[in-house]
């Protein structure tokens, strides 16, 4: 009696052999028909919507579109209104004043704004915690106070 020359545990990993080799076969199908090769442009593209939304249908060409002027349209900061003639001259407190470099800053009492303040712009001397009357300009970086005045 001869005994076959296959063992239980040859059979085992050829069985596993031809279950990872059909797996594979699987596997190679599924992405064959899942891939984006071969599709038309048509299916590939995406279009915004006028919402900024990503979506696979085209825009309606009959639909309008606002149509703006370029005049309309504002680049960079919003305009400040020119103040009224009445308001031109403001009070406040002087928070904080450097005299050896010769700058600081007001608080605007009304807005409560903190203006800056050099010291080209004073009538007298000031130094923190004074209050001041003075006018605002607009600056490079922003509102500046001219013509400053002790309050008597």
């Amino acid at each position: 009696m001869g005994s076959s020359q296959e063992t239980f545990s040859k059979k085992e990993k050829e069985k596993k052999r031809l279950k990872k080799k059909q797996d594979k076969e699987q596997k190679k199908e599924e992405r064959k028909s899942n891939s984006d090769k071969g599709k038309s442009l048509d299916e590939m593209m995406a279009y915004v919507d006028e919402f900024g939304n990503i979506t696979s249908t085209p825009p309606d060409p009959t639909k309008k579109k606002a149509v703006y002027k370029t005049e309309d349209i504002q680049i960079g900061i919003s305009r400040q209104e020119a103040p009224e003639p009445a308001e031109i001259t403001r009070k406040g407190t002087v928070t904080f004043f450097n005299e050896s470099k010769g700058f600081g800053f007001i608080k605007d009492h009304v807005s409560q704004d903190s203006i800056f303040v050099h010291a080209n712009n004073l009538m007298q001397a000031i130094k923190e915690n004074d209050k001041v009357t003075f006018e605002t300009e607009v600056g490079p970086k922003g509102l500046n106070a001219i013509k400053v005045q002790l309050i008597p």
